[in-house]
């Protein structure tokens, strides 16, 4: 009897893998295709097509299109095109600007392909370097807003409004209102998002001048102020707190968080909860957003 650990011959058609890379990436073969076109009843794509899509979205003839180029000569004309563009001052950012982005930031975190592998963040050795940066992050953002704490972020400014809503709505004890009072000076994508997200569990947010609003006489569990506003004004603070308080409201900050290294910090007048976007840290755009 041969030995357990005495090597073993392994004929050679054991070891072929019917799942191979150019199977499971390149796609069917032509026989596959034809295979399962029989098992299905057509004799062509086309006519399985025809078949299981709607007339009403199918398209007549080819698409009017040039040939197909190679990414050399792509880049080649986009940048031709590129060069018809006119460069105009933007004044329309909505809270999203063009900033400089030091090249020390860009080539060691932006372009560093270590923060974009699959390496589990578990190992201490990540976490720990990781979790030091939150820490550096969430103290700098309470150094800004003079507020008492922060967390390691959300996704943007505007799911950031949205959550700080639903957190009033949820601690605050002092009112029994269903509304939110929003001046209608908060950038557009804030707004949408947040309308968006108050509808689905059925709050009612009312969009009004702060100067000409009932806050302060009626009742809502929170306001938002865009600081500065969306037309770069400062909104009255002063007024907005006192106009909060007034309502049993708590009041919610929307920030340019760079600006606040020249404006009061929120906190500094009471604010309740204040969010802001961090793209203004020299983070680039892309594709303008």
């Amino acid at each position: 009897m041969a030995s357990k650990n005495a090597s073993t011959y392994v004929s050679p058609k054991y070891l072929i893998d019917n799942n191979n890379f150019q199977t499971r990436h390149i796609g069917p073969s032509d026989e596959q295709i034809d295979s399962m076109l029989l098992k299905l009843g057509y004799k062509s794509l086309d006519e399985f097509s025809q078949a299981v899509v709607p007339k009403a979205i199918q398209a007549s003839g080819s698409l009017d299109l040039p040939e197909a180029l190679s990414e050399a000569n792509f880049l080649k004309q986009t940048k031709k095109l590129a060069q018809k563009n006119k460069l105009y001052r933007n004044f329309i950012g909505q809270g999203y600007y063009g900033t400089y982005t030091p090249t020390v930031i860009q080539r060691n975190i932006l372009e560093n392909p270590g923060w974009y592998t699959a390496y589990t963040p578990y190992q201490a050795e990540i976490s720990q370097g990781r979790m030091e940066a939150l820490l550096n992050f969430q103290t700098m953002v309470m150094e800004l807003t003079g507020m008492e704490l922060s967390n390691a972020s959300l996704l943007d400014e505007g799911t950031a409004i949205a959550e700080a809503v639903a957190m009033a709505k949820a601690v605050n004890r002092k009112s029994k209102s269903n509304k939110v009072f929003v001046d209608k000076d908060v950038f557009a994508q804030s707004l949408d998002v947040l309308q968006t997200r108050m509808n689905s569990i059925g709050i009612d947010v009312v969009v009004a001048d702060l100067q000409d609003s009932d806050l302060g006489t009626a009742d809502y569990f929170a306001a938002v102020i865009q600081y500065p506003s969306a037309s770069g004004e400062i909104p009255d603070v002063e007024a907005f707190i006192e106009k909060s308080r007034q309502s049993s409201a708590l009041s919610i900050f929307s920030t340019d968080l760079l600006s606040l290294a020249l404006l009061k910090p929120p906190g500094e007048f009471g604010a309740d909860i204040v969010v802001g976007s961090t793209q203004r840290f020299g983070v680039p755009m892309g594709f303008g957003g």
